[in-house]
C-alpha cells in the first residue's frame, strides 16, 4: 500500500500532496471537535478548516517547499538551516494569519481581524516551538516530492492546536495544553476490578 502511495505521489504530485495535506488538516479539526464536544460534530466547521486547507494552506505549502529547493538546493546544514529560517519568518505567519483571517470571513464575522489581532502572536510564539524542529527534520531527511505530505502530518497536530485556539483558546501553549489536562480529568478512571487481569 505504502508502495502505491509513493508511486502515485511521484506520479502527481500536486494533487496528492494537496489532497493529503487538505485531508490530515480537516482530520485535526474533526479530533478537536470530538474531544472537545463529544455529542454533535459540526460538520460544517470541519467544512471551512478543509476549505481553507484545500484552497490555501496545501496548494501555498506546495508551491512553498519546491521555491525553497530551487533557491536552496540539497540538505546541506547551511541550506537546510536557511530554508527553515526563510519557512518561520515568512511561511509560518502567512500561513496563521490566513488560518485566523479566512476562518472568520467562512464564518461570517463582522471583524475578520479579530481572531488574528487576539492571537496570531502567541500562535506564532507557540509555533517556534514546534516548527523548526519538525521543518528541520522535513528538509534534512524527506524527499521533495513528499515535504508537503510530510508537512501535512505535523500539521494533523498543529491543526488541533490552531482549532482549539481558535475555537476557545488564546494561542499559547498553556491553554493548549490546561484543555488536554482537562479532557484527560474528564475521562473515565479504569476499573480498580479490572486492573491486571
Amino acid at each position: 500500500m505504502l508502495k502505491a502511495f509513493l508511486k502515485q505521489v511521484k506520479r502527481f504530485p500536486w494533487v496528492t500532496n494537496v489532497s493529503m495535506y487538505g485531508c490530515l488538516f480537516a482530520g485535526g479539526d474533526f479530533v478537536h471537535q470530538w474531544f472537545s464536544r463529544r455529542e454533535e460534530m459540526d460538520w460544517r466547521r470541519t467544512g471551512r478548516v478543509a476549505l481553507v486547507a484545500f484552497s490555501f494552506h496545501g496548494n501555498f505549502n506546495y508551491l512553498w517547499m519546491r521555491g525553497l529547493e530551487r533557491r536552496f538546493p540539497g540538505n546541506s546544514a547551511s541550506m537546510v538551516l536557511r530554508k527553515v529560517l526563510l519557512d518561520q519568518t515568512i511561511s509560518s505567519p502567512i500561513a496563521t494569519s490566513v488560518f485566523y483571517t479566512g476562518m472568520s470571513w467562512l464564518e461570517g464575522k463582522d471583524d475578520i481581524f479579530q481572531d488574528w489581532r487576539e492571537k496570531f502572536l502567541n500562535t506564532y510564539k507557540t509555533g517556534l516551538m514546534y516548527w523548526p524542529f519538525m521543518q528541520l527534520l522535513n528538509f534534512a531527511l524527506v524527499p521533495l516530492y513528499l515535504r508537503t505530505t510530510v508537512t501535512g502530518c505535523c500539521c494533523f497536530l498543529w491543526a488541533i492546536f490552531l482549532c482549539f485556539s481558535q475555537q476557545s483558546g488564546d494561542g499559547t501553549a498553556t491553554a493548549a495544553f490546561a484543555w488536554a489536562l482537562d479532557l484527560k480529568s474528564g475521562l473515565p478512571s479504569p476499573d480498580p476490578k479490572n486492573q491486571g487481569k
